[in-house]
């Protein structure tokens, strides 16, 4: 024992230098460690995505030439399928985002009959014309649900202008039944946007003034002419159908009709129809 400092001694701790270094070391090496595997992760996501815009532009490449599902064989058809398939395949699992369905949709091909008796009617009646159609949904603000309208562009050749001579909208109440799939009841049948072609035009208004007034009446009439006719009543039930959201995201947008109603490819569309 030490005189002057009774029976307890105090003792600084040693400080090794080594130590000190060590622990630097280590540091910096987990540093690296998470940096190295949030590197990693962004390539893996990268890779991913990148593989799946590729898968994408086959699909759409697969499809380009059958006239929207008029013109295909049994092979293309299951070759469209796996193709389907494949893209599904990134996506699969997903609750179904309404933001992301908000909007217009341009169809790109089809194997349901009742869109497809559309084109063959088309290709065979010359006073016929189906030009694009689209599936426009207005859901933006809602959780479980919205209005999903279908738009059909057709003309009747010299009368009307060609492909766009006037707008068919089929009108549905949607409402989400699960992670994928909406349950539609249709709801009304409308006719508007009617363009006339030159010829019908100069048949009921000549360009020779003065033109009537009667003419210039009938024109104003048939350029505002809009026809909607309900689907529903007190004594009919409504039409209804289950349709399954099987690939959803920014620009591309796949579908298949439950119970074998067909399956539909759609593409984003930065356009007005209605």
């Amino acid at each position: 024992m030490i005189s002057g400092f009774g029976s307890a001694v105090c003792v600084r701790p040693v400080v090794s230098f080594s130590n000190t270094i060590r622990r630097v070391h280590n540091h910096g090496r987990v540093t690296c460690l998470a940096t190295s595997m949030s590197s990693a992760s962004m390539t893996v996501a990268r890779d991913a995505e990148y593989e799946l815009e590729n898968r994408k532009y086959e699909l759409l490449n697969i499809i380009q030439d059958t006239q929207r599902g008029l013109v295909t064989t049994a092979d293309q058809r299951s070759t469209i399928e796996e193709a389907m398939v494949v893209v599904e395949g990134f996506d699969a699992g997903k609750e179904i985002d309404l933001s992301k369905l908000d909007g217009t949709w341009r169809l790109q091909y089809t194997s349901a009959p009742d869109v497809l008796i559309l084109f063959e009617s088309a290709a065979r009646l010359p006073f016929f014309q189906v030009g694009q159609i689209f599936q426009k949904f207005e859901c933006q603000n809602e959780s479980r649900g919205g209005l999903v309208r279908n738009v059909i562009k057709w003309s009747v050749p010299r009368l009307l202008e060609e492909n766009e001579g006037a707008t068919l909208i089929v009108t549905a109440r949607f409402s989400c039944v699960s992670a994928r799939n909406i349950y539609l009841k249709f709801e009304e049948i409308g006719l508007q946007n009617i363009n006339i072609s030159d010829d019908l035009q100069a048949v009921i208004a000549p360009a020779i003034l003065p033109r009537s007034f009667l003419s210039l009446q009938i024109l104003q009439f048939i350029r505002t002419f809009k026809a909607q006719v309900p689907v529903t009543s007190p004594e009919r039930q409504s039409v209804g159908g289950l349709y399954y959201l099987s690939y959803l995201d920014k620009n591309m947008l796949l579908g298949r009709a439950v119970g074998g109603g067909g399956v539909f490819v759609f593409t984003r569309a930065h356009t007005l129809i209605c």
